[in-house]
């Protein structure tokens, strides 16, 4: 089994790599690689979406790299490969990113980025640090998960869902903020799992061994 962490350039990549690769020996989750080259993404069993910075701007990124857009929607749309995106990468999953204007995303799951608003003022923007997990659904890759386990994030922008089946999870900041979605084969984390310690590496490990 393999598993390909997409390198489009958006950001260091190095604390996840060493996060499921740890995971992948002590799981027996298979060979992780990071690439950025199409056709080791068109052969992976699994595919991790990771991204930093603005939503327009990883889009672009990830479209700038050749051939590597259309083997990931390949693989994940057309031979149904199990799918996670953390950060940005869940981000883009949405219908529309609001950041900076209205841009396209990957239309996986119905809805859009929009800025975090909470309604206390003294809560700052961006996100950033531990919180508490809400489970809002049950999902295999929550295997040992629950509410109260905290994450850590770090976003300014949070996916708000046309439907709230796709809400998996979410997490209170002054209102409810999206931590994570899911829809078919595929997963986004808006937290970093990598970071999160017990339950982030917890969550890696259930989707490297996720058979949907």
């Amino acid at each position: 089994m393999l598993t390909a962490i997409i390198d489009y350039e958006s950001g260091n990549l190095h604390s996840a790599q060493k996060a499921f690769e740890r995971m992948a020996r002590e799981t027996g989750g298979g060979e992780v690689v990071v690439t950025g080259e199409a056709e080791v993404v068109a052969g992976a069993d699994r595919i991790v979406l990771p991204g930093d910075g603005a939503f327009a701007a990883c889009m672009s990124a990830l479209k700038g790299h050749s051939g590597l857009y259309d083997a990931m929607v390949h693989a994940v749309e057309e031979k149904g490969r199990p799918f996670m995106g953390i950060c940005v990468g869940m981000q883009l999953m949405a219908s529309w990113g609001r950041e900076y204007g209205d841009t396209a995303g990957l239309d996986w799951v119905s809805g859009e980025v929009v800025r975090i608003t909470p309604a206390a003022e003294a809560l700052k923007v961006p996100h950033m640090g531990w919180n508490d997990l809400v489970l809002d659904a049950a999902h295999p890759v929550f295997d040992g998960i629950a509410t109260g386990d905290h994450a850590y994030f770090v976003h300014s922008y949070h996916m708000v869902v046309s439907d709230l089946a796709d809400r998996l999870a979410h997490v209170d900041y002054g209102g409810d903020v999206t931590a994570v979605v899911g829809a078919g084969t595929m997963i986004g984390l808006q937290f970093h799992p990598e970071k999160s310690q017990a339950a982030g590496l917890r969550m890696i490990a259930n989707f490297l061994n996720w058979r949907p």
